[in-house]
């Protein structure tokens, strides 16, 4: 389906770094691994990593493999643009930076009930239709944080949409704030193709409590990352689950499981819906390390640093002390300098309470 091999798709928000850069040589290998295992959907956005995401793939995918080899999916971010204007010279911008002609799809980015009423007021979809229609992009889309009646409502206004971005996981799948499964439903209610991101929350998935990672690892086989991205990729309507694979090891688990892709058997789903329930009992902050919070702190607070800080003193899995607080704020802003502007909760897919978290930071680190 839209010219993709496999059903597993490689997200490039998360990669490994050496310094400040992309390292090129490690990602050139992951992307050769990853074209000669039979995939070839690549995900990016010009605001991954300061634009070194997109960077990278023209040095590593784009200059090294034919442009019909592989699937390439960018965003128009709303922190990109604020007028109709911006939208056109920006694409140019991209497809430039990722050394391509044309993307497969271009995605209206992290849509939500009041980025809705920006991408309306500025002609986003209208002015995207026409770059479709010069053959600048192929397929338009959404990637989407919010509530189901809200998706149901983009997709009634604007029919044009050609697939939909939205984040699925076993954790959130029957999630209040999140609405995995019902925005599942709208899309399959729609008959829109469906993207998964955040298959294991940003790593949550990955690096469960004890208990919960016993209950998997009890099945006999399989990584923790495996039961999470199978999961998601079994439900129909699925067209694609993007994994955002930082190392090589990462590349290998995925890849070993996704190469001869299984959906979860009946042990396998039970299994899931225990570690559910675990994972409830928890009361750790569950943010996804996205950093779409970090961009618009007027004060630099690297806020996923200091909730991953706060959730390893409350789970006992890391020592988390003052020092370690202090040096993570040595260059940037403690959790007491916010000055509750709600840019950040404006900006979280998660609609977390940041505001209200930080306090708690404080007092457990600044006390």
């Amino acid at each position: 389906m839209f010219g993709a091999k496999k059903n597993f798709g490689f997200g490039c928000m998360r990669m490994q770094m050496n310094g400040d850069e992309v390292d090129h040589k490690e990602f050139t290998k992951m992307v050769d691994a990853f074209m000669d295992a039979g995939f070839n959907y690549f995900d990016t956005a010009h605001v991954y990593i300061n634009g070194k995401s997109e960077t990278a793939l023209k040095a590593c995918l784009t200059s090294r493999y034919p442009r019909e080899s592989y699937v390439l999916t960018n965003k128009l971010s709303p922190s990109n643009f604020n007028s109709q204007e911006e939208i056109r010279p920006l694409l140019e911008l991209q497809l430039s930076a990722c050394g391509v002609e044309y993307f497969d799809f271009w995605l209206m980015h992290a849509m939500n009930t009041e980025l809705f009423e920006k991408y309306k007021k500025c002609r986003a979809f209208e002015t995207a239709l026409e770059l479709k229609a010069e053959g600048k992009i192929k397929h338009l889309g959404i990637s989407f944080h919010d509530k189901a009646e809200v998706l149901r409502q983009i997709l009634t206004e604007y029919p044009q949409i050609e697939a939909v971005q939205i984040q699925f996981n076993y954790a959130d799948f029957e999630d209040e704030n999140i609405e995995s499964r019902k925005c599942y439903e709208v899309c399959r209610e729609f008959n829109k193709p469906i993207i998964v991101m955040e298959p294991v929350k940003g790593g949550a998935l990955v690096n469960l409590p004890k208990e919960a990672s016993e209950v998997l690892q009890n099945l006999g086989g399989g990584s923790n990352a495996s039961y999470a991205i199978r999961f998601a990729a079994g439900f129909e309507g699925v067209f694609m689950v993007l994994s955002g694979m930082g190392n090589m090891a990462m590349m290998q688990d995925n890849l070993s499981f996704m190469t001869d892709f299984k959906p979860l058997n009946e042990t396998e789903r039970k299994a899931v819906e225990k570690v559910c329930e675990i994972l409830k009992k928890q009361d750790i902050v569950p943010c996804t390390d996205c950093k779409y919070c970090v961009e618009g702190c007027p004060v630099n607070i690297n806020i996923p640093q200091l909730f991953s800080l706060f959730n390893g003193k409350k789970q006992l899995k890391e020592n988390s002390s003052k020092a370690d607080y202090e040096k993570a704020t040595k260059d940037s802003g403690k959790a007491s300098d916010c000055i509750e502007c709600g840019n950040c909760e404006s900006a979280c897919p998660q609609h977390l309470s940041i505001r209200e978290l930080l306090k708690e930071v404080a007092k457990e680190f600044e006390a």
